[in-house]
Parts: C-alpha cells; sequence; structure tokens
C-alpha cells in the first residue's frame, strides 16, 4: 500500500468517526427527541452562536464504564457537545447536553469534558453557556458521576464573578444537576419541556403525600414566578436562546473587560415632558415605574430581569448613551412597591452582579418601607432586607439614584441612599424623604392632640397636610447634602447621562479582607 493510500484511508477513517460523532444516539433517538418538540444538542448551538462559529472539542471522548453492559453501548463524545464559538462576534465557550445519548446523563467524561470548557473559559475571559437537558447523574458509574457533579460546581464558584454563566434549561434537571445553574448567573427556561427540582414528583409523592405534576413542581412557570430560580421564562427553544444572544450584549467578557458600548442614535440630552405628569398628584395612586424607565433609557430598550418574580421590584438591563447600565426601580403598580423578602433578594442579587461586572447601576425609588406583618417577620425580612443594604454599600461601580416619590424610613436608605455610597442622588419635587410616612408619623407625634380634638378625623388630615408640607419633601434631605439636587423630571436622561459620563474613571478603595459575611 502506497503512502498515499495509507493518508486516504486515515483521512477517511476521520471523516467516519466525525459523521459518528455528529450522529449523537442516532437517527431513532434523534427522531424521539423532535417529536417531544425538542431540539438535538447541536441544533440549539447553532441557534445561540453565529453561524459557522462553532469548534468543538473532545468529539471523540467514550465512557470508560464496563459493568451493567455499558461497554457495549458507546457513543463518540459521549452525552454532552462542548466547544466555543461566537455570539454577536465575541468568543463564548457552550456545553450542551445531548439527552439523545443515555438521557444526556453525567459521566465521568462528561464532567471531563465540561470542566475542560469551564477552564478554558476563565483562562481566556470568556463568558460560558450550559444548556441543560439531562437526566442527571450516570446511576450505573455510582459515586464517580457524583464526584463529576463536584467538579462542575467547585468551578462554577470560583468562576463565578470573573465570567458571566448561563445556564439554559431545555429539557429535565433534577438531583445534583440542578446546583449547578444555581450557582451561574442567570437561568433561561422553556415553558413546557423544561423543568429543575432537587427530588421528582414519585418521591415527593412518596415522602410527603403531595400530589404534583412536573410542570408544577419544577416547571418554567412555577420558578420563574414562585422560587425566582428560574430568570427569563419563553415559550420556544429559538425565543430563549435569542434572548440569550440579546443579554450578552448588555454583558462584558469577564470583570476585567470594557463594557460594550454601543453607537447611540438617541439624543443624550433629550428632554421628555411627559415624565413631569408620570407620578399622580395623589401620593396613594399608583404607576408603573417602567413607563418611566422606559423613557429614560436609550430607545426605550429594556431588557427586564426576574419580570415574574416578586413584581414589587424591577431590575434588568438598559443602555444610557450606549453604555449598559443596570436598573433597579420600585414598582408603584404591585403592593405599592413595598421592599418584602422575596423583592430584596431579587434586587440585592442583581446588584451584586451589576458590581461583580463593572455595570453601572441606576435607582428610581418610590418605596414606602418594609413589609409588615408576621409572615415577613418570621421569614426574617431583617436578614434578607440587610442583603439589599449590604450589596449597595459594597457596590464599587457607579451609582446613581433618582427618588421620584416616596422615599421612607429604613427602605430609604437600602435603596441606594447616599448614605450608602451612592454617587449621586436626586429627587423629583414629588419626592417625599422622611423617617416614615405622614400618616404614621402624624399618628406618633400628635396622638394625644388629635385625641383631644373636637372632629379627630379633620385635626388628623389637618397634620397630616402639614406634616407633608413641611417635612415629606425632597427640600430637607437637599438642605443636608443627602440629596445633591432636587431636578425637572424632564431632565432626568440629560442628568444620568452627564453623571455617567463624569464617573467613568471612578476609582474606590474598600478594606483590604478575604471577603465579608454577607447576612445569607
Amino acid at each position: 500500500m502506497t503512502v498515499e493510500k495509507q493518508i486516504e484511508d486515515k483521512r477517511d477513517q476521520l471523516q467516519r468517526l466525525r459523521q459518528e460523532s455528529l450522529a449523537g444516539g442516532g437517527e431513532a433517538r434523534i427522531a424521539t427527541q423532535h417529536a417531544k418538540g425538542k431540539k438535538t444538542a447541536r441544533e440549539r448551538i447553532d441557534l445561540l452562536l453565529d453561524p459557522g462559529s462553532f469548534i468543538e472539542i473532545d468529539p471523540f471522548v467514550t465512557h470508560r464504564s464496563t459493568q451493567f453492559g455499558l461497554d457495549k453501548q458507546k457513543f463518540l463524545g459521549d452525552a454532552v457537545v462542548t466547544g466555543w464559538g461566537k455570539v454577536n462576534g465575541n468568543t463564548i465557550f457552550v456545553f450542551a447536553e445531548d439527552f439523545t445519548v443515555f438521557g444526556g446523563s453525567l459521566s465521568e467524561v462528561v464532567s471531563e469534558k465540561i470542566c475542560k470548557v469551564m477552564d478554558l473559559a476563565v483562562k481566556t475571559g470568556a463568558p460560558i453557556v450550559g444548556l441543560k437537558d439531562s437526566g442527571g447523574a450516570r446511576i450505573q458509574e455510582g459515586v464517580v458521576s457524583l464526584a463529576g457533579y463536584g467538579e462542575i460546581f467547585l468551578r462554577n464558584t470560583l468562576a463565578s464573578g470573573v465570567i458571566p454563566q448561563i445556564s439554559v434549561i431545555l429539557g429535565p434537571c433534577a438531583g445534583g444537576a440542578v446546583y449547578s445553574p444555581a450557582i451561574t448567573d442567570f437561568v433561561f427556561m422553556v415553558r413546557g419541556s423544561a423543568q429543575m427540582y432537587i427530588t421528582g414528583p414519585d418521591v415527593v409523592r412518596a415522602v410527603t403525600g403531595e400530589d404534583v405534576t412536573h410542570e408544577e413542581l419544577g416547571g418554567a412557570a412555577s420558578h420563574s414566578s414562585k422560587s425566582g430560580v428560574a430568570h427569563f421564562s419563553y415559550d420556544s427553544e429559538e425565543e430563549c436562546l435569542q434572548e440569550v444572544r440579546r443579554l450578552f450584549t448588555f454583558l462584558p467578557a469577564n470583570n476585567m473587560a470594557d463594557l460594550p458600548i454601543e453607537p447611540c442614535y438617541d439624543d443624550p440630552h433629550r428632554a421628555d415632558p411627559e415624565l413631569a405628569n408620570i407620578v399622580p398628584e395623589d401620593p396613594s395612586k399608583p404607576y408603573d415605574m417602567k413607563d418611566l424607565v422606559v423613557r429614560v433609557v436609550d430607545e426605550g430598550d429594556f431588557m427586564e430581569v426576574h419580570e415574574q418574580f416578586a413584581p414589587n421590584i424591577i431590575v434588568g438591563f438598559a443602555r444610557v448613551n450606549g453604555q449598559p447600565v443596570g436598573i433597579v426601580g420600585q414598582q408603584p403598580n404591585y403592593l405599592a412597591g413595598v421592599l418584602d423578602i422575596d423583592a430584596s433578594v431579587k434586587a440585592a442579587r442583581f446588584v451584586r452582579f451589576c458590581d461583580a461586572f463593572n455595570i453601572p447601576i441606576i435607582t428610581f425609588v418610590d418605596v414606602p418601607g418594609f413589609m409588615p406583618g408576621t409572615d415577613q417577620e418570621y421569614r426574617g425580612i431583617i436578614k434578607h432586607g440587610a442583603k439589599l443594604l449590604y450589596a449597595y454599600a459594597e457596590a464599587t461601580v457607579p451609582k446613581i439614584t433618582i427618588i421620584t416619590r416616596k422615599a421612607y424610613g429604613g427602605a430609604y436608605l437600602v435603596m441606594g441612599s447616599k448614605s450608602l455610597g451612592a454617587d449621586l442622588n436626586y429627587a423629583w419635587p414629588t419626592a417625599e424623604i422622611a423617617v416614615m410616612g405622614p400618616e404614621g408619623a402624624v399618628n406618633v407625634i400628635f396622638r394625644s392632640r388629635i385625641k383631644r380634638a373636637e372632629d379627630p378625623v379633620a385635626m388628623q388630615q389637618k397634620m397630616v397636610q402639614e406634616y407633608r408640607t413641611e417635612f415629606a419633601n425632597p427640600f430637607t434631605a437637599a438642605a443636608r447634602g443627602y440629596i445633591d439636587d432636587v431636578i425637572d423630571p424632564p431632565e432626568t436622561r440629560r442628568l444620568i447621562v452627564q453623571g455617567l459620563d463624569m464617573l467613568k474613571n471612578k476609582r474606590t478603595t474598600i478594606p483590604p479582607k478575604k471577603h465579608g459575611s454577607i447576612p445569607l
């Protein structure tokens, strides 16, 4: 046989093995996947990445198991596809669990493949996306597969705050498999096909007697609205992966990289007269804070995070003069924008993410206080509210706060106040900054005087109005420097743009320490 023929045979062998690897679990299993309305691992990667940009690694890896007949069942690449590619022209790493191979279960070599791309992502300072669709640990491998999860969890933790980590749940994700997504920065889920839970419905039924479906227990609706585990949920894989691509337009590649600045076609000095009328005259009347946000940011483009969870507070990403910013704000349309446990934890996590990746934080405040009641107290609102306080105080990124209406008591302090290190604090003329609301303050200060009055109701109303005029306004706080200026609402965008420009070279040092002890 000639040398040329030997080379040709080896190249043919390479192509055959390559095609075998690309076939995953085979045509029958791929057809079953499609019949469920789900895409294959490689189809998902193609939807996520820029066309033709995917570079695969470890396509010929096979498992090493010999027990339970596994030595007779081997698939090239095993149950995960790994590699890197581009999203919007920027490098990201990706691993996609392949349900057509052993149900996407995690084996020793699957873990090794995932850990390899995670290590590369950290070394090169690039984000990583995990596309999850797995039956969990490969039971036939026993403790080896569990150790594989531990290796992944360790890397998730070490990479936290260094590179963005995103989990996309596209099928089952159960048992130990759920902890990796829980450590990552953002979790996306597809409604109807994605589920996450520690124990499945059968175990729940056996142990607790509860009769619950897979979807009720761990579906996208449950985790996006009740548990808060999922940050985003969508109806289709296509829409979900497109929104992952959108999220990357706001994020830097790593904690040392510059933010992705885009050209701004929205006048940075634009005044919006409609903002002058957005806050109702009646202090008890609600309004939609999102209407304010979209009027201030570039071209009304706001990507809300955790939209369905704790809707009394809003968090999300936008741009101001082409620069990504994190938005935090009360939602007076829901529970009057009060801070409860869920809202505090939701906002605290978002603030900490923004700080980790040098994304400026813009805060819009209209908060009547913390949610009262035994339920909140017994569940630890003191501790959970302190998480938000801690997050704002710890954050060293540029912080600009706008008080639109109510800012009462401890909730005023927690929401990016000057006392917690905010760089610029503005108030609208409609702002009410006080220890507590006028009604509560009057009942405390003038209780006996009201009781002695001929008409207690009229006296109380008179005192409330006097208190609101004298104390519940922005000028008392401005006189002490806690508010940097009282601004005309239509000028809000211009002042935020100018403030961010002034703060672009901000430098803040914190005392040397291993890490703080946040009240978890």
